[in-house]
């Protein structure tokens, strides 16, 4: 179908030319009438001129066909390289060709000055971060020295202060070129309990419990980049959750957090994986990012592994970490 689009197409471009030789054909035929050659001769004539056109048909048609399958195969590529173009075939042609290489130099120019503007960006916001988790962990040490109401509900919001600020730093990891993920043998129970451990403090501020069902097994993933995973889901759940506890289980290279907190709405839980998505609970908590969600999809991604949640308003959440099919190494 493609070729005979290509054949089409050729034919209506050589449609004037063509108009043209039969006019000359026509013109010849009644000037050798009128000379009254002989109809040897003529047919003679006419078999050299019609050879010749043909001839000239193929090699131009074999031309225009390969100059077509090279564009509509650039057409196809994400990034375009003007690099493939056939030869210009006259003086036309080369100006189109070198008004497209000016195009692309430009283009590949602004290019490179957007992903350096972006390097610096992201080498600035590292810093910065690595920089205001000083002053947050002498705050933290300070805080650690009083054990007054007022004092432990400040030690939660400077929690939540450098929880953020490592959100901001994996989500420049995560869009970063190049990343730290090491996968190998991760014991699951072993970084749940660490991520738990992490929010020990939350737990017992707002009186929730913790289920943490007996289970043992390895997977082979990034532990570090997991633990971030159940992290968020255990700060959400925490933060969504005013009374009742969470749960934690894990089964056939899948973990599971489900809480007793208000849930989600059905219209909000297609979406709540989306970047800068917050859904109702968000906009009723007002300080919800719509960030949270997002990363933790990504680095399942980047892991090979996939996430997903089901919940219903009033009934709680539960949200489900799955590794890939075989990494699970034993039970």
């Amino acid at each position: 179908m493609e070729k005979k689009m290509i054949f089409i197409e050729w034919l209506k471009e050589k449609q004037k030319v063509t108009e043209l030789l039969f006019v000359l054909l026509a013109i010849w035929g009644i000037f050798s009438y009128v000379r009254r050659e002989s109809l040897g001769d003529s047919l003679y004539l006419v078999a050299v001129w019609v050879f010749v056109v043909m001839i000239y048909g193929v090699s131009d048609y074999m031309r225009y066909r390969r100059e077509c399958l090279t564009l509509q195969q650039m057409k196809k590529q994400v990034r375009v390289s003007i690099e493939p173009l056939p030869k210009a075939q006259g003086y036309r042609q080369e100006l189109y060709q070198g008004i497209m290489r000016l195009m692309e130099a430009d283009k590949r120019e602004q290019l490179e000055q957007r992903e350096a503007r972006e390097k610096d960006a992201m080498e600035y916001f590292t810093i910065w971060v690595h920089q205001i988790k000083t002053p947050i962990a002498g705050m933290s040490l300070l805080l650690q020295t009083s054990e007054n109401e007022e004092k432990e509900e400040m030690k939660g919001e400077l929690f939540y202060i450098e929880q953020y600020v490592d959100m901001v730093l994996t989500y420049l990891r995560l869009g970063s070129e190049t990343n730290d993920f090491v996968l190998r043998g991760c014991d699951v129970q072993e970084t749940v309990k660490k991520a738990v451990h992490k929010f020990a403090g939350q737990f017992i501020r707002k009186k929730l419990s913790l289920t943490l069902e007996p289970f043992s097994g390895t997977v082979v993933t990034d532990s570090k980049w997991f633990q971030f995973v159940v992290e968020q889901l255990l700060s959400n759940a925490i933060k969504y959750t005013e009374c009742g506890g969470i749960t934690i289980s894990f089964e056939k290279e899948t973990l599971c957090i489900a809480d007793t907190g208000i849930g989600i709405a059905p219209e909000d839980l297609p979406r709540i994986f989306e970047k800068g998505y917050t859904g109702y609970n968000g906009r009723m908590d007002k300080k919800s990012s719509g960030i949270g969600l997002y990363l933790c999809q990504k680095t399942m991604e980047k892991l090979g592994g996939s996430i997903w949640a089901e919940a219903e308003i009033g009934e709680g959440s539960r949200f489900y970490i799955r590794f890939p099919k075989g990494s699970e190494k034993y039970e």
